[in-house]
Parts: structure tokens; C-alpha cells; sequence
């Protein structure tokens, strides 16, 4: 299970000057077996050092040359799930204790217990202000005690912050608090309005941190109005919250520009925003992926955003005896299956036929499948076994046009597409595609 821990890291960084230790349990005990370290900057991150783990008990040495600063923990694969983050100050040895249910809490380390502290407290007076709007409650006595003791929190974290590497985070993420009372359409509107107030967005600091671009993250999907507009007038202002942000990272590298960008598209496309989607995409991130620390960035977003949930499938065309066929061109189906197969593929010998037989029952339902083949030797005849499907042929196998087009690695391959041509699914097998169509 994914944990997040917003933990931070020094204004400056400098070589430390002593060894420590990050040690600690992990439980179940039986689930966790190594633990990786790295150290992040904006946009990037570069490994420091590993241990194992042994019945639930850990302990990493810090090298002595190792930089202050936040340092990421994983203890399990895929590595961008399975991690939290801690401050390493360079001046303390950490103790935590990481459950997988309840996150991680730390036994020893002043930065994190802090940090931890400081995030409960003013998240839950925050929520108690929300909620004070949320019942229409109007009592301005009631309201006043909401914000002074907001006020009066925050206040005191700062203090007892004052020399620390999470001061950064905690002036940063000072919440608005109105001085007097006002009714939520106003509290909304001034929210926005000083949501940067203390959000220093060019800061390295909290650019080497989940936290700026969770807050960023926030502000995008979020400062929207209180009344109900349209699902078109909501992305147009999602879009301008996006532009809001642009101009903020101004002063940002590209790197940790493309990094804010692809987390926002990544938000987009699970939440089905299609047009924002491609907004972001054509925007911003086409032109920053070469500035992402992975070389081959460019043409995994390219290939990850043209077959994306949402997206229209990619244009494919082909010949029924003398006729030219089009995807695009298609009508008259509720949905749209393409397959991507070889007639050499047993798989596909198998799955492909055992498909034509269900489909048979879903009028509504047209199949496009596309071989991918070295000839036509085997798939002439393997072709016409499958007569209610539309058949194209794509020579070069792997190597071939449409092969390339929808980044196909196996065979056979689904795309499961609605009345527009849209992905809607990708099956993992001809018995997900029944499964996904009885829906």
C-alpha cells in the first residue's frame, strides 16, 4: 500500500559531517525483505545507499559524504509506489517504524516528528473551518474560534521551527485564514486568490519535495467554483488554474517543470478530462520531455498519451477486396475492437476464434483485426477461418507501421473503443473482452 509523508529538505544543501543511521521496523515482518535510499533534487533523484531488511528490523548507514536534504525510502517494486520520504539533516540518526496499514511514524528525529506533528494538527483545524462552511453554520463567535486557533497553530510551528530545515515547508504551506468573518463564496474566492501567497514555487527546497507538486496538484483540480458549471466549463477553468501554475514555474528548470506537468496529465487522464488531457500534453509536456532525466521519456509520454483511456485510437486503414476502409470512417457500432495478432501466434490460434464464436452475440460490437505478419502465406488462410471480422494486414510484424502505432510488444493485443473510437479498455484476454462487453 502507497503512504505518503510530506518530510523536507535543507534551503542549502552542504556536505555532511558525521555518519548516521536510518533504522527502524517494518511490519508484517514477512512482507519486507530490502530497503533502497536516495537522495531527491528537483525533478531527479540519485541512489545513496541499501539495506536489507531482516524479521521486520532495519538499520542503513548514511555515507559520510552523503548531501542533507529529503531522501526517499523503497521498499518495494514498482519503486514509484511503494516508498516514503524523510529528512535526512545530517545532525541526527533516524528511528521510524513503518506499519502497512498505519504508514510510517518516527520513534527519533526532531524534523520528522515535527513535520508529522504540524501536518495532523493543521490539517485537521483546516478541515474543522471546512466543515464549519459545509453545515451553513453562521455563528461568528464559532467562526473566530475556527481561525484563531488556525492561527494561533500555524504560529506556533513556526516558532518551534526556527532553525530547522521544515520551516521551508511549514511558512509554505501557511493556510489563508480570514481576519474576520466572511461567507463561503468569499472564503473560496480569497482562498484562490492567496493560495501563493506563501507557496514559494521557485524555491529548490520544495522543489525537491511531493509536497510542492501535491500542492500544485491541489490547486489545479480544486480552486473551482463552489455553484455547479458544466463539465466544459469546469476544464476550461482547470486549464487556467494550469496556466496559473505555468507562470509560477517561470523561474523552475525544465526538468522539474516536466515533472508538475506529467503529474497533472497523469491526474487528467484518470479523471477522464480528455480535452485537458491533450491541453497539458500539447502545451507543455511535448516540449519538456527532453529535459526529463530519462532518455527515453519523449517517446514513452508520446506513445503513453496517444493510447491513453479517453484518447481517439490512432487512424488505421485497409483493404477489403477492391475497397479502401477506414477506422475513422466506421459507423453503426456501440463499440469497436481491434486486434492485433499473428497467424503464427499459437495464442492467438486459440484465443482468436474462441472470441469470433462469443462475439456472435454482440450485433453491436465490430472487430477490426490487424496481423502482423512476415507474408500473407499463413495469414490468407488463417484470416478467412474468422469471416465476421475485418481484416487488415500489417507486414513487418513488429518492425510494421501500426506495430510502432500502438506500441504492440504481444500478441494477441486488445483495444477495446466506444462509438466515437475512443479507448475505453484494454483487455488483457478474449474472455476480458466478453467479460468488458456484458457490462
Amino acid at each position: 500500500m502507497k503512504k505518503y509523508l510530506f518530510v523536507f529538505t535543507l534551503l542549502s544543501a552542504f556536505w555532511a559531517q558525521a555518519q548516521h543511521t536510518i533504522s527502524g521496523t517494518f511490519s508484517p515482518a514477512s512482507e519486507y525483505k530490502y530497503l533502497l535510499a536516495y537522495r531527491l533534487k528537483a525533478g531527479s533523484q540519485s541512489f545513496i545507499a541499501n539495506t536489507t531488511i531482516k524479521d521486520g528490523k532495519f538499520s542503513l548507514q548514511i555515507p559520510e559524504n552523503a548531501q542533507t536534504g529529503m531522501y526517499r525510502l523503497v521498499y518495494a517494486v514498482p519503486q514509484d509506489e511503494f516508498y516514503f520520504d524523510v529528512i535526512y539533516s545530517g545532525k541526527e540518526d533516524i528511528e521510524l517504524a513503518f506499519d502497512a496499514t498505519q504508514g510510517v511514524s518516527f520513534i527519533s528525529s526532531e524534523e520528522n516528528k515535527i513535520m508529522t506533528s504540524y501536518f495532523q494538527n493543521i490539517g485537521s483545524l483546516v478541515s474543522q473551518l471546512v466543515n464549519f462552511y459545509i453545515e451553513g453554520n453562521s455563528d461568528k463567535n464559532e467562526f473566530r474560534n475556527c481561525t484563531d486557533q488556525l492561527r494561533t497553530t500555524q504560529e506556533a510551528y513556526e516558532k518551534q521551527s526556527e532553525n530547522l530545515m521544515v520551516q521551508n515547508f511549514i511558512l509554505a504551506n501557511r493556510p489563508y485564514i480570514p481576519s474576520k468573518y466572511e461567507a463561503v463564496q468569499d472564503y473560496i474566492t480569497h482562498k484562490k486568490e492567496h493560495y501563493f501567497d506563501h507557496l514559494k514555487v521557485d524555491n529548490n527546497v520544495l522543489q525537491a519535495s511531493d509536497f510542492l507538486t501535491d500542492k500544485l496538484k491541489n490547486y489545479v483540480f480544486t480552486a473551482l467554483p463552489a455553484e455547479p458549471v458544466s463539465s466544459e466549463e469546469t476544464e476550461k477553468i482547470i486549464q487556467n488554474n494550469i496556466k496559473k501554475v505555468n507562470t509560477k514555474l517561470a523561474p523552475a528548470v525544465d526538468a522539474y517543470k516536466f515533472d508538475v506537468f506529467y503529474k497533472l496529465w497523469k491526474m487528467s487522464t484518470s479523471g477522464g478530462l480528455n480535452t485537458t488531457t491533450d491541453f497539458i500534453y500539447d502545451t507543455y509536456l511535448k516540449s519538456l520531455a527532453s529535459a526529463s532525466s530519462d532518455p527515453n521519456k519523449a517517446q514513452e509520454l508520446a506513445s503513453q498519451h496517444r493510447l491513453r483511456i479517453g484518447a481517439k485510437a490512432p487512424e488505421l486503414e485497409w483493404k477489403t477486396g477492391s475497397v479502401q476502409k477506414k477506422l475513422s470512417s466506421l459507423q453503426g457500432a456501440e463499440n469497436y475492437l481491434l486486434v492485433f495478432w499473428s497467424s503464427t501466434c499459437s495464442h492467438c490460434l486459440k484465443e482468436l476464434p474462441a472470441l469470433h464464436k462469443e462475439l456472435k452475440a454482440y450485433s453491436s460490437v465490430k472487430v477490426i483485426a490487424v496481423g502482423l505478419e512476415d507474408d500473407t502465406a499463413t495469414w490468407i488462410p488463417e484470416s478467412s477461418k474468422l469471416p465476421n471480422f475485418e481484416h487488415a494486414i500489417a507486414l513487418g510484424r513488429w518492425e510494421s507501421k501500426y506495430a510502432q502505432t500502438y506500441d504492440i510488444h504481444k500478441t494477441p493485443t486488445y483495444f477495446l473503443l466506444d462509438s466515437d473510437k475512443r479507448i475505453i479498455a484494454k483487455p488483457e484476454s478474449d474472455k476480458e473482452v466478453v467479460e468488458l462487453l456484458k457490462k
